[in-house]
């Protein structure tokens, strides 16, 4: 028995496949469960996983009743007895093909020939064989015979014809062949006959194959020898090769041909038929009129059965004795592309395939054949569409699915792949056959977030909890791969942790507020969230966040000037002034920024016979009518200040103008410098530099006097007094010297970048819970000083909300206490003398 063994390697996505090729033979006639041959060893397969037995399952068997393999062993062996002729018939190759893939790891394509053994005797169709020959007819004409059959093949086909009892050397035999390869004999007339001499003559024809014992068949020629016309028939030809398509519709003309008989009458007509020796093949599939020799197509040429097919006809006339004449028409199929190619899938992956799977990763192994020879039989094979699989050609048309480039399941998770092959024929056939390979998620992508930068707006004065916004980040991945979790990377805003301004919901990404906020300290800050998903290894990316605290109108105006007791301030202002004269300036500070930071003045009562004008913008009041006094001495207005936040605040202080002749009087400081004029002479302005002079070093040396004590005792201010320091009993006094007072520097004016001086409590006042502010302008532009006067403030004054510099206590009420009015009168009239003595110098 003969073996040969070849085989190559596939790679099968993480385990090797491998396609192995053995060719076996096995004689024909032998009987049931014969061994062939031993799969696993021949092909010296590899072990099947620990655990598992081996197994062994056909995927494809073109003759499964007569050979199979064993599941466990691997043993092929033949299940019945096989009779080459019968499977086979003429085809001089013939095998069993099978498919077996072995441990669902190894493909073995199994090809079995089947041997020919000498096992058939040449047999003739019938047991004698009679021929009329006219006794004139010429030594060398030959006579076609019927063939015998042999159904062996190879060299134990029939090999040769032979005559035995052969009357005196008369007559021989000649062995023709077909196109197919068969033989026929052809009796050879070698001398004259005649019919008065011996009527008959009795041959035996033999049929030998050439097996190693051959084998041989006879038939008995009955020779009848019969007076006949002078003439026989004649074709035009001996031969004809005609060519015709396979499928040819029924009733196609093959070919008309036409024999002539000079004699006459009857011994001149002409009939025609198949010769004797025609296959029933050849009479299925074609049909010879005997009256115009016209020869047609009667049955489905196939071109895969039959390439050639050989048609004898015979012409005789019908005078008597008639000598047929020949003719032999070669059929010659031309095949047409009327196979469309098969595609089968020897093996599929089974299960996803990962999206982090390389490329050249093997998904199937695809068998393609064509029935159709040449062009038509050549096949192009390819992968369907855009999609990442190609076929790789390994050998005996397989096939193998892999992939072309990485996949991503992200941008499609099932695919269809569709083999579609192709012959070269004209027209061209195809077929096509899917299947679905579906992807497995990987954790490949990091959590994305929708932007880089978040911003949100939060109005100040907000609560803490308070739901401020949201961040989101998609991750395409499933599963716990596409599970985001949100997180607050570490910082802080100045030196506190963001953890103490913000939280994030780790699910949905909401970010909630964890204090009260306030724009006047925090006007924006920033920090970045952490979006992280649940895979292994897991994958994260941060943005952004930056909260705005939007300011909310949450400060009221607050008046500073002029100076006001009890939210009034009474100006004196002279006669006569004119038309435009500036009688004071109302001047308010708002903490808020932008529109709710920027205030208007208006005159709210007091002004029905509109004496006075008050500029919306620098508050400026000035007269309005020239003679306002007589028509009012005293006018008391209603002056309103309001910002333009929403909602808008507002605060009001009245002013009472009264009108005076000559000088102020004593202790009523100047409201209005810019209307007069000076006499700017030189001993003035030496005057004047000389007083402020002097009045600069007093302040120094007051500021250092303040320096050294305020080690021992912290200056007052006006949250100190008000927070830290009880009431002061009704009954209690106590005496303020010019030394109890010291001048501060007034927060609100700094800001106004204007020299200004708080005048506050001394050590000995150190249980006084009062608070004096003393405020000097002097612009640069102001032609002499404008004087405003010590207002007292005591501790049950309230400060608003943000306001950060004592003077915003003007507002407040002043203490109705006797004392307290009492001991404010004494420093007011002191600080008055003195500053009414400077200002008169001036």
């Amino acid at each position: 028995m003969y073996l040969s063994v070849a085989f190559f390697l596939l790679l099968w996505a993480r385990v090797a496949l491998t396609l192995k090729n053995l060719n076996y033979s096995v004689p024909e006639e032998q009987g049931p469960g014969t061994v062939i041959g031993n799969i696993g060893k021949d092909a010296k397969l590899g072990l099947p996983e620990r655990g598992k037995k081996p197994t062994f399952r056909v995927l494809e068997n073109s003759a499964p009743h007569l050979i199979d393999v064993d599941v466990e062993s691997g043993l092929l062996y033949t299940k019945q007895r096989i009779d080459r002729e019968n499977l086979c018939r003429r085809n001089p190759k013939c095998q069993v093909s099978l498919e077996v893939i072995a441990n669902e790891r190894e493909i073995c394509t199994i090809k079995v020939e089947i041997q020919d053994i000498n096992d058939n005797s040449p047999t003739f169709l019938s047991d004698q064989i009679d021929i009329e020959i006219a006794e004139n007819a010429a030594p060398g004409t030959r006579f076609p015979l019927a063939s015998a059959h042999d159904p062996d093949s190879g060299v134990n086909g029939l090999r040769t014809y032979q005559i035995t009892r052969n009357d005196y050397g008369l007559f021989s035999v000649d062995v023709k062949s077909r196109g197919d390869g068969t033989k026929f004999p052809e009796l050879i007339i070698q001398k004259a006959l005649d019919r008065e001499e011996q009527s008959h003559h009795t041959l035996i024809l033999s049929a030998v194959d050439g097996g190693e014992r051959p084998r041989s068949g006879t038939v008995q020629i009955n020779v009848k020898v019969i007076d006949s016309n002078d003439n026989s028939p004649v074709f035009e030809a001996p031969s004809y090769i005609i060519e015709i398509p396979e499928n040819a519709p029924l009733g196609t003309v093959v070919i008309d041909l036409n024999a002539t008989d000079p004699d006459e009458g009857t011994n001149g007509e002409v009939v025609y038929s198949f010769s004797g020796y025609a296959s029933d093949r050849v009479r299925e599939l074609f049909s010879v009129d005997p009256k115009t020799g016209m020869v047609k197509v009667q049955g489905n040429l196939d071109y895969e059965e039959n390439g050639i097919v050989e048609i004898d006809i015979q012409a005789k006339d019908l005078g008597p004795n008639p000598i047929p004449a020949h003719c032999k028409v070669t059929v010659r199929v031309v095949d047409k592309n009327d196979n469309a190619p098969s595609v089968n899938f020897v093996s599929v992956h089974q299960g996803a395939i990962s999206e982090t799977a390389p490329p050249g990763t093997v998904i199937a192994l695809v068998r393609v054949i064509d029935r159709d020879s040449g062009k038509n039989g050549q096949l192009q094979c390819r992968v369907l569409g855009n999609v990442p699989f190609k076929l790789e050609e390994n050998s005996d048309n397989f096939y193998t699915v892999v992939t072309d480039r990485p996949l991503d399941r992200e941008v499609q998770d099932e695919y269809n792949v569709t083999i579609v092959a192709k012959d070269n024929g004209i027209p061209p056939l195809n077929s096509t056959k899917s299947f679905t390979v579906k992807i497995l998620d990987a954790n490949d992508n990091a959590p994305r977030f929708t932007k880089t930068t978040y911003v949100l707006q939060v109005p100040e004065n907000n609560i803490p909890g308070e739901y401020l916004g949201s961040v989101l980040a998609h991750d395409p991945d499933l599963g716990e791969n596409g599970t985001v979790s949100y997180s607050i990377l570490p910082s802080h805003v100045g030196d506190v942790s963001i953890y103490t301004y913000v939280s994030v919901n780790p699910t949905n990404g909401a970010i909630y507020a964890l204090r009260s906020f306030n724009y006047e300290q925090t006007k924006y800050f920033e920090f970045r969230v952490l979006a992280k998903d649940s895979g292994t290894p897991h994958m994260e990316s941060n943005a952004t966040v930056r909260v705005t605290v939007l300011d909310v109108n949450d400060n009221a105006p607050v008046i500073v000037l002029p100076i006001l007791q009890n939210d009034t301030a009474e100006i004196h202002v002279p006669r006569n002034v004119g038309v435009g004269y500036i009688v004071t300036t109302v001047r308010a500070v708002d903490n808020d920024f932008g529109e709710s930071g920027r205030l208007t003045y208006e005159i709210a009562d007091g002004n029905d016979d509109r004496l006075f004008d008050l500029d919306p913008v620098t508050g400026e009041v000035k007269t309005a009518h020239p003679f306002w006094e007589e028509v009012a001495p005293v006018v008391e207005l209603v002056i309103k200040v309001s910002d333009h936040g929403k909602p808008t605040l507002s605060a009001a202080a009245k002013l009472i103008i009264k009108a005076f002749s000559g000088s102020l009087p004593s202790g009523v400081p100047r409201v209005n410098g810019e209307q007069q004029h000076w006499d700017m002479s030189l001993p003035l302005i030496i005057t004047l530099s000389t007083i402020s002079i002097i009045l600069l070093a007093a302040m120094v040396t007051i500021a250092v006097k303040c320096k050294r004590e305020n080690k021992e005792i912290r200056t007052y201010n006006c949250r100190i007094a008000e927070y830290t320091h009880p009431q002061l009993g009704k009954n209690k006094k106590k005496k303020i010297n010019k030394n109890d007072i010291m001048l501060v520097q007034s927060e609100v004016e700094e800001r106004n970048a204007m020299n200004v001086m708080n005048v506050v409590s001394s050590p000995s006042l150190a249980t006084s819970p009062m608070y004096f502010d003393y405020q000097t302008r002097l612009p640069l532009s102001s032609p002499r000083s404008e004087v405003m006067y010590l207002k007292p403030t005591s501790n049950n004054l309230t400060v608003p909300q943000g306001h950060t510099g004592c003077h915003s206590n003007f507002a407040g009420q002043v203490a109705s206490s006797t004392e307290n009015s009492n001991r404010m009168s004494l420093i007011q009239n002191k600080m008055n003398v003195l500053i009414v003595q400077m200002s008169a110098e001036c």
